[in-house]
């Protein structure tokens, strides 16, 4: 409890910098499943359609899952240099395999009858996918969200080591110094804005499930 009590103390004589801290964390967080959410969110999409170009393109996107988030930014750092790019650059690659992974198999799973049946009733293409398809699927995504919004918020604390910013500095300070009060500073943040994603979009998904009939 002393540890806790000296992070509290910590936190208050730094309040600022912690401000600016998890300012950026935020930030980095949220730019880099914007990125991703961009790109995977249509190329889920386009391969549910495109069964040919499913397993490479899964494939490719599931291998850089198995790359550190570390060894991405040493990776890239001679090309992008220090600072928040290439911090960016490895959060989206981290997030873009749930997000695909999740898209494709919701539109895989929509029943082709149910699109069927909204063409029957007269739908255009363009309206039985935005009106039937993408909510029915939307479930799935939300879950492939969920995971990567979870994933970056924890791995965005790396960014601290390239000069990314983020809560991830407490950290790296706390080591260097080996203060658990000054690590703690960070970690309960992230921790907090972790579990916190985890609960809102678990929320989500219980209303959404309800309002498309799945729960």
């Amino acid at each position: 409890m002393e540890a806790f009590a000296e992070a509290y103390r910590y936190a208050l004589e730094n309040s600022e910098r912690l401000g600016r801290a998890l300012t950026r964390h935020l930030l980095l967080t949220g730019i880099a499943l914007g990125v991703a959410l961009l790109i995977a969110i249509p190329l889920g999409i386009l391969i549910a359609r495109r069964a040919r170009l499913a397993q490479p393109v899964i494939t490719a996107v599931g291998a850089l899952r198995l790359i550190p988030s570390l060894a991405v930014l040493f990776l890239v750092l001679p090309y992008l240099g220090l600072g928040i790019r290439p911090a960016l650059f490895a959060l989206t690659l981290l997030a873009l395999p749930p997000i695909l992974i999740n898209t494709y198999a919701g539109m895989r799973g929509v029943e082709p009858q149910t699109v069927e049946a909204a063409r029957g009733v007269g739908m255009t293409p363009r309206q039985a996918f935005w009106r039937v398809e993408l909510p029915l699927a939307l479930p799935a995504i939300l879950v492939g969200v969920r995971i990567a919004t979870v994933e970056t918020i924890a791995s965005a604390t790396l960014a601290s080591f390239i000069n990314g910013g983020g809560l991830g500095e407490f950290i790296q300070i706390g080591f260097a110094l080996n203060e658990v009060s000054v690590m703690l500073v960070g970690a309960i943040p992230v921790t907090a804005l972790a579990l916190g994603a985890e609960l809102l979009f678990e929320r989500v998904l219980v209303l959404l499930n309800r309002e498309t009939g799945l729960a």
